[in-house]
């Protein structure tokens, strides 16, 4: 599959609930119910690939596996930059490669992730160990519009990853956790 640009926003979502009925009440169709997510970058040692701003990622979405590669990207209002996603038959064979090929997990995050969608763009609700987060994502005219009609400002905007995400909670918070997995959160 050919590299696609995404363009992105993400928002803190206080409460599940109230948003889904937003959703639905806007046309919203679902189309992925909440499935687990564990997600692993990978990098050489040194952080060659994060120094660049750059993403390697190995995703199980339940039962499915994806390997993404992101560029760095720009983030203005809205987060974007280029994306080559495909899927693979077996990840754990993939990080062996990985492995062998001289990179190494350099951070792991999951998540409880629901997919809704209006034929235009897509809105998903994570639950993650650090609180619940929607990413808008889409063309940056239909982020806008949607948005609104959902009642959330620009300001609350966010364009960070989630490891970015994730560090800021672990200062703000004082925690110890080194990834953004329940059992870590745990400790």
């Amino acid at each position: 599959m050919p590299p696609a640009q995404e363009v992105e926003v993400k928002l803190r979502v206080s409460d599940l609930d109230s948003l889904t009925r937003k959703l639905i009440a806007s046309g919203f169709k679902l189309v992925t119910p909440r499935t687990h997510e564990m997600n692993t970058l990978y990098d050489f040692s040194g952080g060659r690939l994060r120094s660049r701003g750059e993403v390697l990622r190995i995703r199980k979405y339940g039962e499915k596996w994806t390997v993404t590669h992101k560029t760095k990207g720009s983030a203005g209002k809205h987060k974007s930059r280029m994306e080559t996603e495909t899927k693979v038959e077996d990840g754990e064979a993939l990080a062996h490669i990985f492995e062998a090929l001289g990179l190494a997990p350099s951070f792991r995050y999951e998540k409880y992730r629901a997919e809704w969608g209006d034929g235009e763009g897509h809105v998903v609700l994570d639950e993650t160990p650090i609180g619940n987060i929607a990413e808008l994502e889409g063309p940056p005219e239909w982020i806008d519009r949607i948005a609104k009609a959902l009642g959330i400002k620009e300001s609350q905007y966010i364009t960070q990853s989630y490891a970015q995400m994730f560090y800021a909670w672990c200062e703000q918070t004082d925690s110890k956790a080194r990834e953004m997995t329940w059992d870590e959160i745990k400790k």
